[in-house]
């Protein structure tokens, strides 16, 4: 009797036992598939790499949840001298895709981008544009104007790029691609119909946009403003003497009311037009800080290409009205 109930004994204590341990396993499987879990939120994405943010936003809203974007040139990062570091290497060199501007706007980077070319597939968004609505480029040595994003279909035509080739990459989602895209190009038709309505509400003569580098041929074009840049398309030569002296008394002679700095450019050449004009008689007054080759902070606003032209058209109107 009592050899029985010890043997009792032990095997509830082994069953107990055995409980117990299949329970912790348990609870540790289902701790490692949450952190598996939660650390693993790209898994499966395809990676893209932009050059600009402009670019990446794009590639953002195309790509949806299928695409994890990394960007490489931040708020107020002149895309003219960018150079390359290892770690914007590494995330090139990471990617499944990557997207950049072309017409040599990102020049330090071009061999780079031709070596990654050689291994991965490498889109320039400016390349479906019709050459023959490109602006020339001779200011800064080059064929053509880079500064595409300004026109707003222009625009359009880089979006649609972006959505062909992440299509082309990973078939399996093209239809989500297709849609999110159609989505975005319908913002940027509204977009550009709201640029072309606020600048007709300025009088044609108002209608001088002077800033530190000629970004915005695009823009003028396309939208009826003469656009005069101190630096020309460019900003890896500084402006000279003659340049600001020149334009000192075309601001003077026409009674232009502002200038306009840039979020990627020093302002220290702009200010001396305006102590120029000031020695002549005429007040300059700064009209605002416009986003030019780089967006706005991230989480702003200006941080997507939408709002970056709103702010820009918005201050630019306000400063001329």
């Amino acid at each position: 009797m009592f050899i029985r109930a010890s043997q009792r004994r032990r095997r509830a204590v082994r069953g107990a036992a055995l409980v117990l341990i299949a329970g912790c396993l348990a609870a540790a499987l289902t701790a490692c598939g949450e952190r598996s879990s939660s650390s693993s939120g790209d898994a499966g994405k395809l990676k893209a790499t932009a050059t600009i943010g402009m670019i990446a936003d794009v590639a953002g809203e195309v790509g949806g949840e299928h695409v994890q974007v990394t960007g490489l040139m931040k708020a107020g990062v002149d895309p003219h001298l960018f150079k390359a570091s290892e770690g914007d290497i590494a995330k090139l060199d990471g990617a499944d895709i990557i997207f950049y501007n072309g017409l040599h706007l990102e020049g330090k980077m071009v061999d780079i981008l031709e070596n990654m070319g050689k291994k991965k597939r490498v889109v320039a968004v400016s390349d479906p544009i019709d050459r023959s609505k490109l602006r020339s480029g001779s200011q800064m040595q080059t064929e053509y104007d880079p500064h595409i994003w300004f026109d707003v279909r222009h625009w359009m035509t880089a979006t649609e790029a972006i959505r062909d080739a992440l299509s082309e990459l990973d078939p399996e989602h093209a239809a989500d691609y297709r849609a999110n895209a159609e989505a975005y190009l319908g913002k940027l038709r509204d977009l550009h119909e709201e640029v072309a309505e606020k600048i007709g509400t300025l009088p044609e003569e108002s209608r001088v946009l002077v800033t530190a580098h000629d970004a915005f041929g695009y823009f003028g074009d396309a939208y009826g403003v003469k656009v005069m840049g101190l630096q020309g398309i460019s900003t890896a030569s500084e402006a000279g003497t003659k340049d600001v002296t020149d334009l000192r008394d075309y601001l003077v002679e026409n009674k232009i009311k502002a200038v306009f700095i840039e979020s990627s450019v020093p302002r220290k050449a702009i200010d001396a037009v305006i102590q120029g004009a000031k020695e002549k008689g005429h007040d300059l007054k700064i009209g605002g800080e416009l986003f030019s080759d780089a967006m706005g902070e991230e989480g702003t606003p200006e941080g997507t290409y939408i709002g970056m032209v709103r702010h820009n058209v918005d201050t630019i109107v306000a400063a001329l009205k």
